[in-house]
C-alpha cells in the first residue's frame, strides 16, 4: 500500500470459520494484492465470471486490476478471503447514491458451498454501516440462483425488481433480529462442525511419536492404541522405522492415506514446520501437546501468536498448545488422544478444562466416582479452540446431557453468555471458575482482565442458567445427580433415614439453602428392605414432596445390598429425584447403579450417594435452582417505549467530537441523553454565589435544596453536603455559609439549587461498558451501609422482564421498597421501568463508558432522578455480535 493510500480500520481484518469448520482469513484488499487477484481470477470458471460481469471477461486488464485493488475504504470498499496465502474470494461495495451502495461477490468455484458469500456479505454490511451506508443493492442474473439465495437467506427484507434481463435486489442492512439469528445459526453450525472432526476422526497422526519409554510421544501412542481407537493411527518420527509396532513416517506428507487430526509433541520451535506439513496434507486440526508458548513469557507469547495465525491461514483449527489432549468414549470411535492413562467409562457428561495437570486429576476423580463422560477436552493455553466452541458442539450432541466446565479465564464473555444461555435451555451447565474473587488470569492465557466487578460475572452466569459451584468436588456432586436423576418440580424435600441426628442435620442444611423439608421419616436402625421401600414409595407418592433424600448408615458394618437394591429400583422408576447418603459412599456405587443398554458407567435412575448429608442437600439445592430457572419463561429482550436511539447517538457523537479522548458529560448533556430514553433528570441550577442561589431559590418558589456536587463531597455518608427545605433568603445564607465551610475552595464545590422532591426511598442505578465484558447494569438502595455491604444486584443487557424483576427483589435490603415497618410501598413498576431504560441505553450506546444515577427517590407515585453523572469514551471496534469472527490471536491482547 502506498504511503498516501487511506488505511482501513484494523478490525476489518479477521480470522473466520467456514461452513465446513475450516478457517480462513478476511481482510481489506490492498494494491499489493494485484498478483493475487490475477491468479485468483485465472482459477475462476467462465460461467462464474459471466455471472459477475454479465459478459465474457476471460482476463482482467491492468486497468481493471488497478480499479479493483485500489480503493478508498470509504466510498469503495473491497474485502478478500485468503486461504493458504491464496485469494479464494472477493466482495466489494461501491456507493451509488445517498447512503446506498451496490454490492457484488466473486468466489472461486472449487470453494462454492462453504458459506463464503454469506461471510463476505456480513463483513461488508458491517463496514458499510460504519461508513454511514444504510442500504445495499445488487444486480444479479435470474439464473444465478446461488447468489440470489445468498442475499435472500441473510435475514434481511429483500425487495426485487426485473428490468432488461437483470434482477435487482434491494435491502436495508440495519441489523434485525432475523439477520442476527441467521448469522448466529451459521456460526453455531460451523463451530460445531469444526469440533466434530476432532472427536470423530477416521485417522490420527502422532507427530513426535517415540520408541523410548516414559516420553510424551510414547505415552500418546500407548494411550491411543490401548483405548482401542477404531480409526487408523500413524506414527511420525523422522529417525525411526517403527514405533510400538506401528510403521513410522518421516513426515505427515509421507503418510499414504488421509489424516484428519494431528497430535503434536515436538519442541515448540519445531511446531511451525509441523503446521506447514499438516496443511500440505490437508489435515483438519491439530492437538498441540507441546509446551513452550505463552505460559513461558513474552517470547512464548510471540511464538503462540505466530502458531495460531499460521494455523488459521492454512485452514487448521488448533487445540492447545500446552494441553493434555482430548478423549471420546463413544465405542464407535474410542479415542484417547491425551497424556492421561485414564480412559473414563462412557457417561452422559462432557468436560472442558484448560489446565493439563488439573485435567489428569479430573479424570481420576471421574473414574473413582463412577460418573462417566462422553467427551473430554483439555485446551491448555486455549489459543484457538475454547469453551465456546465446545458448547456449540455439545448442544447438538445427543449423547451429552450435562456439560461440565472448569474455567480459568473467559476470552469472550459476551459470546460465552449468549451461547450458554441457549444451551442451558436444553442441557444443564455446571461450572467452576478459578480466580473468581481475584479475577486472576493464568500465565498462558493472554486475555485482558475484566474491569467489571466479580459480582457482574456471577450475574452473567445466573442469567445464562449456569450452575456455578465453588469446587470440583461440588461440581461432581451436582453432575452425578443431574446425569442420573430427573429434575425436581419444586423446593419441597422428604427425608427417609435411619437416624434422627442425621435427619436433623439434613433438615438444617436444607433450610440453609432454601429447601423446605415437608416430610421426615426415621426408621429403626436396621430396617428391612420392605420397610425402606414402603417409606420411599410413600414419600415419592406424596404430592407435597418434590425430591427425596435417603439416609442409610447402619451401626453395624453391613453390605446393605438389600437396601441398595430397593434404592436402585425406586430410583429407576421414580419421576422425582432420589439422592442418598448410603454407607458414606461417594459417587454412584456399584450397588446403586442401574444397568444401561448404551454401555454407560451408570444408567438413568442410578442413585447418587454422598459421604455427608450436607453435600447431598447442597447438590440438590443447586439442581432445584436450575429447575426453577428453566420454569421461568425466557421472553424477548425489553424494548422500552419512547426511546429515541438516534437522538442519544447525536448527544454522544457531539460530546466525542468536542472531547475526542472522552470524558465527563456536562449536566445538560446528561439530561439530554437521559431524555432520549424517556428519563427526566430533576431540574438543578448551578450557582456560583450566594446572591445567585437566593435568586434561583426565590424563582423556584423556595422549598429548595442546596447541595455540593463536586467529587469528594457529593457522596458524604453524613449528608452534610445537602441542606433541605430552604424557604427564605436568610435560610439560604445559613446553608451557603455552612456548605462553603466544607469545601476547601467553595468556587469548586459545584453548588446547585433544586426543588425539594417528593419523599421516597433513595436508590441508585448504575451502568458501565467493559471493553471485554460488555455492558453491565447494577441496582441497590442508596446509603453508606449498603455500599459497605455491597448489597447490589447486577445484570448483563439486553434485559428481559424477569431480569428486571429479579434485580429489584434479590438485594437483601429490598423489603424497604415493599412497605417495611409500616412505610408506604414504593412504585416498584416505576423503578423497574427506570432500570430497563438505563439497561437499554447502555446496551445501545457502548460509547457511554459509565452512567451513575446515584440518587433516585422512589416513592409511592413514581421515581425521580435527582443526581446523575455520565462519561463517554471512543469505541475502537463495533459490536462484536454483528459479524462472525474468531478471537484475535492471543498475542494481540494484553497479557496478564
Amino acid at each position: 500500500m502506498t504511503v498516501d493510500s487511506p488505511r482501513p480500520p484494523r478490525h476489518w481484518e479477521a480470522d473466520v470459520l467456514l461452513r465446513d469448520g475450516r478457517t480462513a482469513h478476511i481482510r481489506p484488499i490492498a494494491p499489493e494484492d494485484a498478483e493475487l487477484l490475477v491468479e485468483f481470477y485465472s482459477r475462476v470458471s467462465d460461467r462464474s465470471k459471466y455471472y459477475r460481469f454479465f459478459s465474457p471477461m476471460p482476463q482482467l486488464s491492468e486497468r481493471d486490476v488497478r480499479r479493483f485493488t485500489q480503493v478508498d475504504h470509504d466510498k469503495r470498499v473491497a474485502l478478500v478471503l485468503l486461504l493458504q496465502g491464496r485469494m479464494i474470494a472477493v466482495g466489494r461495495y461501491d456507493v451509488v447514491g445517498t447512503r446506498e451502495a451496490e454490492v457484488a461477490f466473486l468466489v472461486e468455484d472449487s470453494h462454492h458451498g462453504r458459506g463464503i458469500g454469506q461471510l463476505l456479505l456480513e463483513h461488508l454490511a458491517q463496514a458499510a454501516r460504519e461508513r454511514g451506508i444504510e442500504r445495499f443493492t445488487a444486480e444479479v442474473l435470474p439464473d444465478n440462483s446461488r447468489m440470489i439465495h445468498t442475499f435472500r437467506d441473510a435475514g434481511y427484507k429483500v425487495a426485487s425488481g426485473y428490468e432488461d434481463g437483470v434482477l435487482t435486489l434491494e435491502f436495508s442492512i440495519d441489523p434485525t433480529d432475523t439477520s442476527i439469528g441467521v448469522m448466529r445459526g451459521r456460526e453455531h453450525r460451523a463451530e460445531a462442525a469444526s469440533i466434530e472432526r476432532f472427536f470423530n476422526p477416521r485417522s490420527i497422526a502422532i507427530i513426535g511419536a517415540s520408541r523410548r519409554q516414559d516420553t510424551i510421544g510414547q505415552v500418546l501412542v500407548r494411550n491411543l492404541v490401548t483405548a482401542d481407537f477404531t480409526g487408523r493411527v500413524y506414527a511420525v518420527n523422522p529417525s525411526a522405522k517403527a514405533v510400538s509396532g506401528l510403521p513410522a513416517f518421516k513426515s505427515v506428507s509421507d503418510i499414504p492415506d488421509d489424516v484428519d487430526v494431528a497430535v503434536v509433541a515436538v519442541p515448540a520451535e519445531s511446531v511451525t514446520d509441523v503446521v506447514l506439513d499438516c496443511a500440505a496434507k490437508g489435515v483438519h486440526g491439530m492437538i498441540v501437546i507441546s509446551s513452550g508458548f505463552a505460559e513461558t513469557g513474552d517470547e512464548g507469547r510471540q511464538r503462540q501468536r505466530h502458531l495460531v495465525g499460521l494455523s488459521r491461514s492454512y485452514g487448521l483449527r488448533l487445540i492447545g498448545p500446552n494441553c493434555l489432549g482430548i478423549i471420546n468414549t463413544d465405542p464407535e470411535v474410542s479415542v484417547n488422544a491425551s497424556l492421561s492413562p485414564v480412559m473414563p467409562a462412557r457417561g452422559r457428561a462432557g468436560f472442558f478444562c484448560q489446565s493439563g495437570a488439573l485435567g489428569s486429576a479430573i479424570l481420576e476423580k471421574v473414574q473413582n466416582r463412577g460418573l462417566g463422560l462422553t467427551t473430554f477436552v483439555s485446551a491448555g493455553n486455549r489459543a484457538d479452540v475454547s469453551g465456546n466452541d465446545l458448547l456449540q458442539y455439545w448442544e447438538e450432541d445427543d449423547a451429552t446431557e450435562v456439560v461440565l466446565l472448569y474455567l480459568e479465564s473467559i476470552g469472550n464473555p459476551r459470546k460465552f453468555s449468549r451461547i450458554a444461555r441457549r444451551v442451558s435451555q436444553r442441557k444443564p451447565i455446571i461450572a467452576v471458575r478459578s480466580g473468581r474473587t481475584t479475577q486472576g488470569v493464568p500465565m498462558g492465557h493472554a486475555v485482558r482482565r475484566i474491569a467489571a466487578p466479580p459480582e457482574a460475572l456471577d450475574a452473567m452466569f445466573r442469567q445464562a442458567g449456569i450452575i456455578q459451584v465453588d469446587t470440583l468436588e461440588e461440581m461432581f456432586d451436582v453432575a452425578q445427580l443431574l446425569a442420573h436423576q430427573p429434575l425436581p418440580r419444586g423446593r419441597r424435600v422428604a427425608i427417609v433415614g435411619t437416624s434422627d441426628a442425621l435427619g436433623l442435620l439434613a433438615a438444617d442444611a436444607a433450610a440453609a439453602v432454601g429447601l423446605s423439608v415437608t416430610r421426615s421419616v426415621t426408621l429403626h436402625t436396621e430396617p428391612s428392605a420392605e420397610d425402606f421401600e414402603d417409606a420411599l414409595d410413600d414419600a415419592i407418592d406424596d404430592p407435597e414432596v418434590d425430591a427425596v433424600m435417603a439416609v442409610y448408615i447402619p451401626p453395624l458394618n453391613v453390605t446393605g445390598e438389600d437396601i441398595a437394591n430397593v434404592l436402585a429400583a425406586v430410583g429407576e422408576q421414580s419421576d422425582k429425584p432420589l439422592v442418598s447418603s448410603f454407607l458414606g459412599a461417594e459417587g454412584v456405587p456399584e450397588l446403586l447403579r442401574v444397568p444401561d443398554v448404551a454401555g454407560s458407567a451408570a444408567g438413568r435412575g442410578s442413585v447418587p450417594s454422598y459421604p455427608a448429608v450436607e453435600a447431598a442437600v447442597r447438590a440438590l439445592a443447586r439442581v432445584v435452582d436450575y429447575a426453577m430457572w428453566l420454569r421461568v419463561p425466557d421472553g424477548a429482550p425489553l424494548d422500552v417505549s419512547g426511546a429515541d436511539n438516534l437522538a442519544a447517538h447525536r448527544v454522544v457523537n457531539r460530546a466525542l467530537a468536542q472531547r475526542p479522548e472522552g470524558g465527563q458529560l456536562t449536566r445538560d448533556e446528561v439530561a439530554e441523553l437521559l431524555a432520549a430514553y424517556g428519563v427526566e433528570l430533576w431540574d438543578a441550577v448551578p450557582v456560583t454565589s450566594l446572591k445567585e442561589a437566593q435568586q434561583v431559590g426565590k424563582r423556584m418558589g423556595w422549598d429548595v435544596v442546596l447541595k455540593a456536587t463536586a467529587e469528594g463531597l457529593r457522596e458524604r455518608p453524613d449528608l452534610a453536603h445537602v441542606w433541605r427545605h430552604i424557604d427564605s433568603a436568610a435560610e439560604m445564607k445559613s446553608a451557603w455559609e455552612s456548605l462553603s465551610g466544607l469545601a476547601r475552595d467553595p468556587a469548586q464545590a459545584g453548588f446547585v439549587v433544586q426543588k425539594v422532591s417528593p419523599p421516597g426511598v433513595p436508590i441508585a442505578i448504575r451502568s458501565m461498558e467493559d471493553p471485554l465484558f460488555g455492558p453491565v447494569v447494577s441496582f441497590g438502595i442508596s446509603g453508606p451501609v449498603i455500599d459497605l455491604l455491597s448489597d447490589r444486584s447486577y445484570r448483563i443487557p439486553p434485559l428481559r422482564q424477569t431480569d428486571v424483576t429479579s434485580m429489584v427483589r434479590e438485594v437483601k435490603s429490598s423489603p424497604i421498597l415493599f412497605g417495611y415497618r409500616g412505610a408506604d410501598p414504593v412504585d416498584v413498576g416505576a423503578v423497574e421501568d427506570l432500570i430497563a431504560r438505563v439497561a437499554q441505553l447502555q446496551n445501545e450506546l457502548p460509547q457511554v463508558s459509565s452512567l451513575d444515577l446515584s440518587l433516585v427517590l422512589a416513592g409511592s407515585a413514581g421515581a425521580n432522578v435527582l443526581t446523575a453523572v455520565a462519561a463517554v469514551a471512543p469505541v475502537s471496534e463495533p459490536r462484536p455480535d454483528l459479524v462472525r469472527r474468531l478471537n484475535d490471536h492471543p498475542g494481540d491482547t494484553i497479557p496478564q
